[in-house]
């Protein structure tokens, strides 16, 4: 932790949603796209936090009309009780994403699982984030998004026709473990926000990560131009899979996603979503061995999994539960010197005081 340094999260809060109010968005829209940054930072998420927010908004949001600030969700007709689908009229992703969530536990405590599909909205950034809020609440959670553009090579492939397209899973783990269990991937090898921190940081690139305009290979972050699938044709797979779940929702053409300018005027530019929670009781066959209930059952198995001499075994979600004790121990969020820089660049642009650290 030598390269962070410590600012107050009210500080952050403040800076961010300034930040949003500034380009428009309500003070609900803008508490919503805060909240996501802070515990992105909190959870040592460097690549999905407030700068990251900011400048894809920046790049392709509100003062373009891929995101409008204000915009109102309307909620599809559907002859399913437990599902429903809404038309948010590309408004701020992290803004529907709370919401989905929220839904989707109202119908998973009613219907025993819940679904909320998502149609023409604005990225919603980090997914762990929203999954880990439902898993804390005690219940399982899942959600996929079709990321704002096409920068990914199919395996096999030459041309980026694909996104970045994360997965998020939460599993109420809590009692079990001491945190949720959370999986959490983009399913190119690195998500484009690790390509802008490392160009930010001065540093490079794993191999087998990413391409240059040519389609060779490149460690160097300021010759990207397109991504690789993790795990070859297994995390092409996958990253297609979110582009099938869009296509059904009601996304376009992932070449033409994020990119108006170069779409025909009835064609659709903005992201899909899909969210799904589960309330545990739903899924429970009541016959656990020994007289354990569901969530003894549960911990016998992690316990099952990481024994036998596996105890020093990562599990998902434990980097992010670390990071969030530092940062709740330290009483602050935790950025380089180079994102403090960056930070006050944007203070400077709003008119608003830098963020120091503690």
């Amino acid at each position: 932790m030598s390269d962070f340094l410590t600012v107050s999260r009210t500080a952050h809060d403040e800076l961010v949603t300034a930040a949003y109010q500034s380009r428009g968005f309500s003070a609900d829209e803008a508490a919503e796209g805060t909240k996501l940054a802070a515990e992105a930072a909190r959870h040592g998420i460097r690549t999905h936090h407030a700068l990251k927010a900011l400048h894809l908004d920046h790049l392709f949001g509100s003062a373009f009309g891929g995101c409008v600030p204000g915009a109102e969700i309307e909620v599809v007709k559907s002859r399913f009780p437990g599902s429903e689908t809404w038309n948010c009229n590309r408004k701020l992703g992290q803004s529907v994403a709370y919401r989905a969530i929220n839904r989707c536990i109202e119908l998973a405590d009613q219907f025993g699982i819940g679904q909320v599909s998502v149609d023409n909205a604005f990225h919603y950034l980090w997914g762990g984030g929203y999954v880990m809020e439902a898993a804390e609440r005690g219940y399982i959670a899942y959600t996929n998004c079709t990321s704002t553009l096409a920068e990914v090579v199919p395996f096999g492939g030459k041309f980026p026709t694909l996104g970045t397209n994360p997965h998020s899973w939460g599993f109420p783990t809590t009692e079990a473990l001491g945190f949720p269990l959370v999986s959490d991937w983009a399913t190119s090898t690195v998500a484009m926000g690790r390509v802008q921190a490392l160009k930010r940081e001065g540093k490079l690139l794993p191999d087998g990560a990413a391409v240059d305009k040519d389609g060779k290979p490149t460690n160097d972050p300021n010759e990207v131009a397109a991504l690789l699938p993790f795990g070859a044709h297994k995390g092409y797979a996958m990253c297609l899979l979110n582009e099938l779940y869009g296509s059904l929702i009601g996304g376009s053409l992932p070449t033409l996603r994020g990119r108006p300018a170069k779409a025909p005027e009835d064609e659709k530019t903005s992201s899909s979503f899909y969210f799904q929670v589960i309330h545990p009781d739903a899924i429970s066959g009541g016959a656990f061995a020994k007289g354990r209930d569901q969530m003894a059952n549960l911990k016998a198995v992690l316990d099952d999994v990481l024994g036998h001499g596996n105890e020093a075994c990562i599990v998902p979600g434990q980097f992010e539960a670390e990071a969030r004790k530092r940062s709740d121990a330290a009483g602050g969020l935790h950025f380089t010197a180079a994102e403090l820089a960056e930070f006050g660049e944007l203070a400077a642009e709003i008119g608003v005081a830098p963020l120091e650290a503690k």
